[in-house]
């Protein structure tokens, strides 16, 4: 653990896309696990905000010891079609945003102790047979890939400033109240959920609450860097995902939705994030030390389909 992040009485974590989702929680977690204070980077000023044309004026906010980014429109975005300006806007808002934190804490006068930063498992090109992990060095080979690529790069700081440097890959994120899970809910609870495709394809899942974890380890440990894959240790296929989430329901799941579905609702193009998958381990994550809260399937789904009573409240007088 860094010694340097428990001796500061009062210091700041700068998150940008700290609305969404993943960063929601990532600041719930901070909080609630270090009392770390989190100010976020948005369109719109706030308490605890600032927004982007802040951070280019001005610089760090004070007693910034870390920055993260988890920016990024929702490439699976129903209602938007998946046209070149969507393209584009889906580019800004990862690697856009990247750049601009980078240049921020180049431009720092005291600079942050890490930059942790986002960028997800399209890296690794689909495969039924062959299993990934961050060692594993990928050509790009569509749209996504060259986004991954691309979004990594722009976090790229200059060797001559001296600040640590995470990457988390990260699959699909399984939580309450957003991701993919807000998107089936429905059709499961009404008892008409079911395989998507072959079901065969390689679903690199991660729950929400270990995704969090992950970016608040490589933000209090000095040994980790580089890339760490924001994965689940165990391999999923999107069958193996339904039929859990179903049971976890305690709901049938007998109607699939076929592939052309898929495609005429998300393009090819996009679909085959659903469609096809890749194989992927957290090598390197699990090396660093860090622990899975939910390490299988039937665990996340679990927690995600029930209500959590915390224990002092079924033992209070």
């Amino acid at each position: 653990m860094n010694p340097a992040l428990k001796a500061n009485a009062y210091f700041n974590v700068l998150i940008g896309g700290g609305s969404g989702f993943i960063g929601k929680e990532l600041v719930k977690h901070l909080r609630m696990k270090h009392n770390i204070n989190s100010i976020l980077v948005s369109r719109s000023s706030g308490e605890k905000r600032i927004t982007w044309n802040d951070l280019e004026r001005r610089g760090l906010p004070e007693n910034c010891i870390a920055v993260v980014n988890l920016s990024g429109e929702n490439i699976l975005n129903p209602l938007k079609r998946f046209s070149e300006d969507f393209k584009e806007e889906v580019r800004r808002s990862r690697i856009d945003t990247t750049k601009k934190l980078a240049d921020a804490i180049v431009k720092a006068e005291k600079k942050p102790q890490v930059f942790v930063t986002m960028s997800g498992v399209a890296y690794y090109p689909p495969d039924e047979n062959k299993v990934y992990d961050e060692d594993n060095k990928c050509e790009e080979y569509d749209f996504l890939s060259k986004l991954t690529k691309d979004w990594e790069a722009a976090s790229n700081l200059p060797d001559s400033v001296s600040v640590r440097q995470v990457t988390v890959r990260s699959g699909v994120v399984l939580g309450r109240n957003g991701g993919m899970i807000d998107n089936i809910r429905l059709p499961f609870k009404m008892g008409l959920g079911g395989v998507i495709g072959s079901g065969k394809q390689w679903l690199p899942w991660i729950h929400l609450s270990d995704i969090a974890g992950i970016f608040d380890h490589a933000i209090q440990n000095d040994n980790v860097s580089g890339i760490l894959n924001g994965v689940a240790p165990e391999a999923t296929t999107y069958a193996q995902f339904v039929k859990a989430y179903a049971k976890a329901m305690h709901k049938p799941a007998f109607f699939p939705t076929p592939a052309f579905a898929m495609n005429t609702i998300f393009g090819p193009e996009r679909a085959k994030v659903i469609l096809e998958g890749q194989n992927v381990m957290p090598k390197r994550t699990l090396e660093s030390g860090f622990k899975f809260e939910y390490p299988t399937i039937e665990k996340a789904v679990d927690e995600i389909v029930n209500i959590y009573i915390p224990r002092e409240a079924v033992f209070k007088e």
